[in-house]
């Protein structure tokens, strides 16, 4: 009778936690002129350390957020809610991607457990012209869909969230086109397994050139997911997918037309260039 009561409280406090976790999740995505949103969230158990949210600026932009914590079930979920509570209230009052990860950096690493830390992509939309800031809290890189149906990856550095005091944050800037889609996901797919290996980022990669729309890449990555491990297979980690895709027919703000004229839909090439994967080239 009293591991029967043990286990009854254990399950009652997994509900609470569970939901705990999922109010602090997106209770709807964000309505965007001109944009499509889409978003896929799955915990490995009852609760999770993958965590995204939509962060509404004060000047009209968005941030938009995906994180993942080490490990999984409520130390994880409860290091999540902190770290969403504080990127929210930096995020409105900072804004710069580079530095709200700076102040959250700070704000974690004195109170988070032991061998615990934060991996987080914090990207900062203005949706009237496709700009996108960004800076990088050693999350996975996000793949952008061109419209010429390739696939390109958006770099910055830095160290994830809670590891070590006194981080700085590379920030990037970007244009996502017409017809592009950006694509943010953490461990959890591309680390899945299967009795023959891995599922993998390169597998991931070509997932993404075949669907144009975001709603379909994520469809697309789940499908094959589900392929690749097999039927009864037990998730291993947290699966989060969130897509932003700017509409084919959207136009550029006016002051990111070309000042020759062109039309906006004529894109130039201005260089093309390749660089080994090897150590020692990370800075070019």
């Amino acid at each position: 009778e009293a591991e029967v009561r043990t286990r009854e409280r254990i399950e009652q406090e997994m509900r609470v936690a569970t939901l705990i976790q999922q109010q602090f999740l997106p209770k709807e995505l964000p309505e965007l002129s001109g944009w499509q949103v889409s978003a896929f969230y799955r915990p490995a158990r009852a609760v999770g350390g993958d965590f995204y949210d939509f962060i509404e600026l004060p000047d009209g932009r968005v941030a938009i957020v995906a994180g993942d914590v080490t490990d999984k079930g409520v130390p994880a979920a409860l290091v999540m809610a902190t770290t969403r509570s504080i990127l929210r209230g930096e995020g409105t009052r900072l804004v710069s991607p580079g530095k709200v990860l700076e102040r959250a950096n700070d704000l974690l690493y004195p109170d988070i457990p032991a061998h615990m830390f934060v991996t987080c992509l914090y990207a900062v939309l203005d949706p009237a012209t496709g700009r996108i800031e960004f800076a990088n809290a050693g999350h996975n890189l996000p793949y952008v869909h061109t419209e010429e149906g390739g696939v390109v990856e958006y770099r910055a550095t830095g160290m994830p969230l809670g590891l070590m005091p006194g981080m700085s944050y590379e920030e990037k800037e970007a244009i996502l086109g017409p017809g592009q889609t950006m694509l943010l996901h953490s461990d959890g797919v591309a680390e899945a397994h299967a009795p023959d290996g891995v599922f993998g980022f390169d597998r991931m990669l070509k997932l993404m050139a075949e669907r144009d729309t975001g709603s379909d890449i994520i469809d697309l990555m789940l499908e094959e997911l589900d392929r690749f491990t097999g039927p009864g297979q037990e998730q291993e980690d947290d699966i989060t997918l969130v897509a932003i895709q700017r509409s084919a027919h959207a136009d550029y703000d006016k002051d990111d037309n070309p000042s020759d004229g062109s039309s906006a839909d004529e894109e130039r090439t201005l260089a093309e260039f390749s660089l080994p994967s090897t150590p020692g080239t990370e800075r070019e």
